[in-house]
């Protein structure tokens, strides 16, 4: 069986485990009817994140594994409470599962690591996992845990710098984070603090970890209008993608964040890890594991593939012209 969580801060986490069909039984699908039946209960929440879904199932049938057919799937959920992870980490333990998929960060990781020291556990982090404390070295993790760096709270000024680009006259940027995500939160901010004084530029720093502190964080751009906003990382901001994008289009502010799902719901502009490889990788890895690897051989992949999307139309909307220098360095631009 295999386990999967995304989105560790429980926002919108859901958990979904595998079992290894080599025989195909009848229990088993029946098994993977019942899966299906709970996919089909919570449509919503996965629709959101199809694009990821995806490409982890893409990852796990590039090492012999389609849902379905020799893997059953089980989702659940952790309904937006962080304090539910350990709980569901020790149940699907309990299952003997045979590994468990960590994909959404840090707090995914540190609660199925937590209850075990000995089923393996793919972890998708946002910064070194070795400062993080999870593994002893990247290119030979020891013990239980392995798995993919995306290096979002690395890139945190290449953001900044390319928000500057398309503002070349900005003096003052918004930064909006999560404090809930603390540890990438800090590392953003570190990397931020080291950038802006070569850029020029003034930091004013918004807190906002509920749907009401969103609105009173755009109620405060309102007022003080800063000349751009920089998003932050945190699985909490990604699920209110749409509310930014339509608060940001509403106050006529650029913003640039780290998920390309922002600009494809209408944010401006997006700078980060591919995703998409990133989760395909955390699937290779969890199908690696049940051909018999082991997380202790399988260095810590160190994501490589980075893209810039920008929402042209939303450019447009704002009143603003997207330089040619940065048309011809975006990997996808929507119209």
């Amino acid at each position: 069986m295999l386990v999967f969580q995304i989105d560790p801060a429980g926002k919108f986490a859901f958990v979904f485990s595998m079992r290894l069909a080599g025989r195909y039984r009848e229990t088993e699908r029946q098994r993977c009817d019942r899966a299906g039946s709970t996919a089909y209960q919570f449509t919503w929440r996965i629709a959101a994140d199809a694009y990821r879904l995806h490409a982890f199932h893409q990852g796990l049938k590039d090492a012999g594994f389609i849902e379905g057919e020799n893997v059953v799937i089980e989702y659940r959920w952790a309904e937006s409470q962080i304090d539910r992870l350990p709980a569901l980490a020790a149940e699907l333990i309990r299952r003997k599962v045979a590994v468990i998929a960590a994909g959404g960060g840090l707090a995914s990781a540190t609660a199925a690591g937590a209850e075990t020291k000995t089923i393996p556990i793919i972890f998708l982090v946002a910064q070194d996992p070795v400062k993080l404390g999870l593994v002893t070295s990247l290119a030979q993790p020891g013990g239980n845990l392995t798995g993919i760096n995306i290096f979002a709270a690395e890139v945190a000024a290449k953001r900044l710098e390319l928000l500057r680009e398309l503002l070349p006259k900005a003096v003052r940027v918004a930064v909006l984070v999560d404090p809930a995500n603390a540890t990438t939160t800090e590392s953003t901010l570190r990397g931020l603090e080291a950038a802006v004084p070569t850029m020029g530029l003034q930091i004013q720093l918004l807190n906002a970890s509920t749907i009401p502190e969103i609105d009173a964080a755009f109620t405060t751009l309102a007022n003080e209008r800063p000349d751009g906003l920089f998003v932050g990382i945190s699985p909490f901001l990604l699920s209110r993608r749409v509310q930014l994008a339509q608060l940001a289009a509403r106050h006529a502010i650029p913003a640039i964040y780290q998920d390309r799902e922002h600009a494809e719901v209408g944010g401006l502009m997006s700078y980060g890890t591919n995703i998409g490889e990133a989760y395909r990788q955390v699937g290779n890895y969890c199908g690696r594991i049940l051909k018999g690897a082991k997380p202790a051989d399988l260095p810590v992949v160190q994501s490589s593939k980075f893209e810039l999307v920008i929402n042209r139309s939303t450019a447009r909307m704002l009143g603003l012209i997207i330089p040619p220098t940065l048309l011809s360095i975006a990997d996808e631009v929507i119209e």
